[in-house]
C-alpha cells in the first residue's frame, strides 16, 4: 500500500513522478531543487542560497507527508560543483538536528541550478 503526497507549497512535478510517496511508515521524496512554485528560475545565485531554498522545499513536502526534517533517516544530495561542498554543508547542517541523517553526495550536471536533494524519512501512518 502506498499513499501519494502532494502540496502546493513546492513546485509541481515536471514529469511522471510524485512529490513524495508514503508506505510502511516511511516517506520517500522526489528530488527537491531551489525553485518557487510556478517559477523555472532558481532562487539565489550561489550554492548556499540554493541549498536553503531546496531544504525549505524538502521540509514542506515532508510536512505534507506527516513527517519532518528531524525524522529524516537518509538524504541523497546532487551538487553541480563538488568544490562548493563546504558552503552547501554549512547550510545543510542548520536544517537537521543531531543525530544528522545518513547522506550520500554526488557530483552531477544539474544544468542551470546547483543543488538537488531527496530524502527518506520516518512518518506515522
Amino acid at each position: 500500500m502506498k499513499r501519494q503526497v502532494t502540496t502546493n507549497a513546492i513546485p509541481a512535478p515536471s514529469g511522471s513522478y510524485s512529490q513524495a510517496i508514503v508506505s510502511g511508515g516511511v516517506v520517500y521524496t522526489a528530488g527537491q531543487g531551489p525553485f518557487r512554485p510556478g517559477s523555472d528560475d532558481p532562487v539565489g545565485a550561489d550554492v548556499a542560497a540554493q541549498t536553503r531554498k531546496t531544504l525549505e522545499n524538502l521540509a514542506a513536502v515532508l510536512e505534507a507527508a506527516g513527517s519532518s526534517m528531524a525524522a529524516v533517516l537518509k538524504t541523497t544530495v546532487f551538487l553541480q560543483d563538488l568544490s562548493e561542498f563546504a558552503a552547501f554543508d554549512a547550510v545543510y547542517a542548520e536544517f537537521f538536528p543531531d543525530p544528522k541523517p545518513a547522506r550520500s553526495t554526488v557530483g552531477c550536471d544539474l544544468g542551470f541550478f546547483k543543488v538537488e536533494i531527496e530524502a527518506v524519512a520516518a512518518v506515522a501512518e
